[in-house]
């Protein structure tokens, strides 16, 4: 009866240390998911800029999305499925040239500043940049 009452002690003890880390573990898995997603965003503005020039066309796409339901349709061959506004790990368009990518109930806006675009947040970045504008997550998934 003793061993018995030992081991459930130390099941116990286990049980606490591993269920924090595991939250944590998720939240890490959602930022390299969004740092992930982030990176093929702007190589896809930047393949599509490419593509432009060889065109003789000047201008950055105006648009990342192509109307199809999907996000960023317009420039990555396997586009994101949008999830529903505030769910934890999912992109949601919130605008023509803005989105949110929520971590912990935290939104984490985005806008994509296209040759014509006048945000103020896009006048120090520049034409052609996908930028986290607001968040509490920015710093982490735009390193």
């Amino acid at each position: 009866m003793i061993e018995l009452v030992f081991v459930i002690v130390i099941l116990g003890l286990l049980a606490s240390v591993a269920i924090p880390r595991f939250a944590a573990t998720r939240q890490d898995a959602q930022i390299a998911k969004a740092r992930s997603d982030i990176a093929a965003v702007r190589s896809g503005i930047i393949t599509e800029r490419q593509s432009r020039l060889f065109r003789g066309q000047t201008n950055f796409i105006a648009l990342l999305d192509a109307n199809d339901g999907q996000l960023f349709s317009a420039i990555m061959t396997y586009p994101i499925t949008g999830g529903a506004a505030g769910q934890d790990g999912e992109w949601v368009q919130t605008g023509a040239t803005t989105y949110n990518f929520t971590i912990a109930g935290n939104a984490n806006n985005f806008q994509y500043c296209d040759t014509n675009v006048t945000a103020v947040a896009c006048n120090a970045s520049g034409p052609g940049t996908f930028i986290c504008t607001a968040g509490v997550n920015c710093g982490e998934l735009v390193q």
